[in-house]
């Protein structure tokens, strides 16, 4: 465990603290904090203050609300170097600000004297009111699987309220919204537009929801933004992220970070240092407010780190998905089945509930077609749900939504051509067209009247643009993304208030789906097994970087996927039940659901001991086998890897995979990182959950182990006080 992880400590204790009635928690990814979030009001009357013990954001509220202190109480960073309103807003093609002052000449930094002397805008929306409440769940969500976390997360909210004084604009309320989360360095900002105009519709075309001007991250003389590094201090999500890449910094559609001219002394001679955060997507919202309505934004989530170590910095993006994604913690154990005939859906629910799995689904290529809605097929089905249910067996289905063609009335008009084709998959149905609106009411039909528990949507909207002006669900190319994505997160909504667990392979986290892919090369497992089987631990070990085990899901491939020959596939299992073991251990030993495509799981007696002994095993230490992942070695298939679970609540405080892809057996010495198990003087190792050997830990909290890793084979150990 590298030094470099107690910086943050040492800051932390370091940094100043203004709410005397708090204790300053301790690392709080090892203890829970007990600090909760508050919304105070100063004695001056001028000064409200967002604060939980681990960050502190203030705003002054005359002559105009404004931001001007947002600290990181860990770390002692402060993240306002300039005074910005709070959002700003592009009415009927004119941009107003929401709150805001001016008057500040020095923008490398700013000191709170100074307010005194700034002055309000005339243009902009005005403070009116604030109000304090608590935090609602964002999502109605009905648990019915195995889940890690069930407890929806706290905390407080500040409601600040603007209006504007022109005649056109005077039926617009603007409300900043606030969400301050007890124990985490986190919160979430959204702003809603209510138009209480009986007579006034108004067009919306930009509204960015967060602007800050925070320090630069690194001083370049010269250098483009894009050669110069961004602030790390803060981490940026938000629930408006597509295109299917399996992550989110490259899923997201909203994060801009520019440039500040105004900034006159900054070093780079051309006053190009990225050092503006404005949070908005690029082709939304383009809607008409009617009178009447509320439009309510992306919602910004923003945690504040307090470290450039890769290790913490993931853990806290996990620790942040367990707390206000709760949802992401369901995990299932499910088959993936190809069936062709009712009867094998049977066969299958019943070998499911004979080895101890949770859920079928079946996969693409199955027999069964989400899209009819007739009276027989929905009894078809509805008559199968009900004999899974019998056997609580989950049962669920694959359905594909972008990457297809429907018509072309009904498909994506694509902006530069005026017809269909150049989607983000080619060709495309739009999500607002008969079709779409049609697809989206089937599925809910479907699920609701057969008793899906499952849904798998493949290709969910991808964010592709439609000019079409005959669509029923948009007006036109302007609002066209943000209706689209509105009715994608209306069904995800949907399925979670109805119990029903979501795969999707794309980043809908913030907005229900439960599990998206680790990220891999179908065509990879098209390649013999030992190939496969130290590929999918490089996939797991790079997929668990920011996604907890349970968000990710892994693949093998039972019978032929993507090509390939007999040395490919698992099929017959009894033949090949090494490589099924080793594949099952090396998935449920992260913690991580695979889709085992096929008939079956399992053809002889043999076989169907060893899945039995191997579920069994990851229901026995379900808990930390789920909890978050310390990386130990990459997969390279020269020497040993491995990966480590961790979680110091829990009475196994670490549970160790360890892999070895060589011909022969090894004995190793390893350094093992113990520091975020809890653990402090000494831990104590029982291999595969046998006698324990109780090790010192060094002041880097580490234990230094002797293992034996069979050829081709694997070991583990628990790791307890």
């Amino acid at each position: 465990m590298s030094l470099r992880l107690f910086l943050p400590m040492l800051l932390f204790w370091s940094a100043p603290f203004l709410l005397k009635a708090q204790v300053r928690p301790a690392d709080w990814l090892i203890h829970p904090a007990t600090a909760k979030a508050q919304v105070l009001v100063h004695p001056d009357g001028k000064t409200l203050e967002l604060n939980n013990g681990f960050l502190r954001r203030s705003f002054r509220l005359q002559p105009n609300l404004v931001c001007f202190d947002y600290y990181n109480l860990s770390s002692g960073q402060q993240f306002i170097r300039a005074i910005k309103p709070e959002a700003k807003v592009t009415i009927n093609g004119k941009t107003y600000a929401i709150g805001g002052l001016y008057g500040q000449k020095e923008q490398a930094y700013l000191l709170p004297e100074w307010l005194e002397g700034f002055k309000a805008g005339v243009n902009d929306f005005q403070y009116q009111s604030y109000t304090i409440g608590d935090l609602q769940p964002y999502l109605k969500w009905k648990a019915a699987t195995w889940t890690g976390n069930p407890a929806q997360a706290k905390g407080k909210v500040l409601n600040l309220v603007f209006k504007h004084t022109a005649p056109a604009l005077s039926g617009l309320k603007v409300t900043v919204h606030y969400a301050l989360y007890d124990g985490l360095p986190l919160l979430s900002k959204w702003i809603t537009i209510e138009n209480e105009n009986q007579g006034q519709q108004y067009k919306l075309d930009r509204v960015i929801n967060e602007i800050l001007a925070t320090p630069e991250e690194e001083s370049a003389v010269v250098g483009s933004p894009a050669q110069m590094k961004k602030p790390q201090g803060i981490y940026i999500e938000t629930n408006y992220a597509f295109n299917n890449a399996m992550r989110y910094e490259i899923s997201d559609q909203t994060t801009h970070w520019k440039t500040d001219s105004s900034y006159t002394s900054q070093v780079n001679y051309n006053y190009e240092t990225p050092c503006v955060l404005e949070v908005y997507p690029d082709y939304a919202p383009g809607i008409e407010l009617q009178a009447g309505e509320t439009f309510q934004s992306i919602r910004t989530y923003e945690l504040l780190m307090d470290s450039y170590d890769r290790e913490r910095r993931g853990l806290m993006v996990r620790k942040m998905y367990r707390s206000i994604a709760p949802w992401t913690t369901q995990n299932p154990i499910f088959m993936h089945l190809v069936s062709k005939n009712d009867q094998e859906v049977k066969n299958a629910v019943d070998q499911c509930a004979e080895t101890g799995y949770e859920g079928l689904i079946l996969s693409f290529g199955s027999h069964c077609q989400m899209e009819d809605t007739s009276a027989a097929n929905i009894q078809r089905w509805k008559t199968l749900s009900d004999y899974a249910h019998s056997k609580n067996i989950l049962i669920g289905s694959y359905s594909l939504f972008s990457s297809r063609r429907i018509s072309e009335e009904d498909d994506v008009i694509n902006p530069r051509t005026g017809k269909t084709g150049g989607a983000f998959f080619g060709n495309a149905p739009c999500f607002g067209s008969k079709w779409g609106l049609a697809y989206l009411a089937k599925l809910k039909y479907f699920m609701s009247k057969t008793g899906f528990n499952i849904f798998e949507n493949d290709g969910p909207y991808p964010g592709d643009r439609c000019a079409s002006t005959t669509h029923p669900g948009h007006r036109g190319l302007d609002d066209s993304q943000w209706r689209q994505m509105e009715l994608q997160k209306s069904l995800y909504h949907w399925c979670n208030e109805n119990g029903i667990y979501v795969n999707a392979p794309d980043w809908y986290f913030l907005d229900g789906t439960h599990k998206i892919a680790l990220g891999y090369r179908e065509v990879n497992f098209s390649l013999p097994r030992a190939q496969q089987k130290i590929l999918n631990r490089q996939n797991i070990f790079d997929g668990t970087w920011e996604k907890t085990p349970s968000m990710g899901w892994g693949f093998v491939p039972l019978t032929v996927y993507q090509g390939g020959g007999a040395e490919a596939v698992l099929e017959p299992l009894s033949e090949h039940l090494r490589d099924y073991e080793q594949l099952m251990v090396q998935y449920y030993g992260a913690g991580i659901q695979a889709c085992y495509r096929g008939p079956r799981l399992y053809d002889t007696e043999q076989t169907k001991q060893t899945v039995i002994r191997i579920v069994k095993w990851y229901k026995q230490y379900r808990r930390i086998l789920n909890a978050d992942v310390v990386h130990l070695r990459r997969p390279d298939g020269r020497d040993w890897d491995g990966i480590l679970h961790v979680d110091p609540n829990l009475p196994e405080k670490g549970l160790m995979m360890l892999y070895n892809p060589l011909k022969v057996p090894i004995k190793r010495s390893i350094q093992v990182p113990l520091y975020y198990t809890g653990l402090t003087e000494t831990a104590a190792f029982r291999e595969k959950g046998g006698n324990p050997v109780r090790l010192k830990l060094n002041r880097a909290y580490e234990a230094t182990l002797q293992v034996e890793i069979p050829a081709e084979g694997y070991n583990w150990y628990v790791i307890e006080k």
